[in-house]
């Protein structure tokens, strides 16, 4: 068979435009999004409210770094995970996103300089997946700044789906909470969430579309 010129050179342009895909897929640091079915994502967020008798098995893969992908109404906020510094705490919240439990719930607790809070299927800061689990507080971490993801719980050892970030030093809450992330870019997103008592509200929180987990 004669191989034309033509023909050698589309081979030779194709195979380099895949490998220039390939790298910059590999190096632009933004990471590989997981996919999945997310099953939870169908019901009302009201129907996740006690879905699960116990918490999750161990889902993180060694070496993985991960990051988190907050949509709201008002855009995204990416934070990345402390899966070092609290595994536990790390893998219940990768799970409970890649499920699609948090899909369309809101931050029901909205309040000036200190924190937004979300994570609840019931909206009222009394829901949860059903299962408690235990801290992870003495990792080193405290709340020295802004931005910080913890989560939010009724006492010790009670951690559930429920998270926080914060909106400034918060160190009363240090070893009572346990910090588990940082937001790394949307903090414009952050600021614009609309403040919100659940004690006094009438309206929903600031709509959570989904968050997706990402990993590097």
């Amino acid at each position: 068979m004669i191989k034309t010129a033509g023909g050698v050179l589309l081979v030779v342009v194709i195979a380099f435009i895949a490998w220039q895909v390939l790298s910059s897929d590999s190096s632009s640091g933004e990471g590989t999004v997981v996919a999945g079915e997310r099953p939870l994502a169908a019901l009302d967020p009201a129907e996740r409210d006690g879905y699960y008798a116990a918490p999750p098995e161990n889902i993180l893969e060694p070496g993985v770094d991960y990051q988190a992908i907050i949509s709201t109404e008002k855009g995204e906020m990416r934070l990345d995970l402390y899966e070092d510094e609290a595994p536990l705490t790390v893998n219940n919240f990768i799970f409970l996103a890649n499920q699609g439990f948090y899909d369309g719930t809101t931050f029901h607790r909205v309040l000036q300089d200190f924190m937004a809070q979300g994570g609840d299927p019931s909206g009222t800061g009394a829901g949860g997946p059903g299962y408690e689990f235990a801290d992870e507080t003495d990792n080193g971490l405290v709340f020295d700044r802004r931005g910080l993801l913890a989560m939010a719980n009724g006492g010790p050892d009670t951690n559930g789906s429920q998270f926080f970030i914060t909106y400034g030093v918060t160190d009363w809450l240090d070893g009572n909470h346990t910090i588990f992330g940082e937001l790394t870019e949307g903090d414009d997103v952050l600021s614009s969430l609309a403040l919100r008592d659940p004690a006094t509200a009438t309206e929903p929180g600031e709509l959570i579309e989904r968050i997706d987990i990402v990993e590097n």
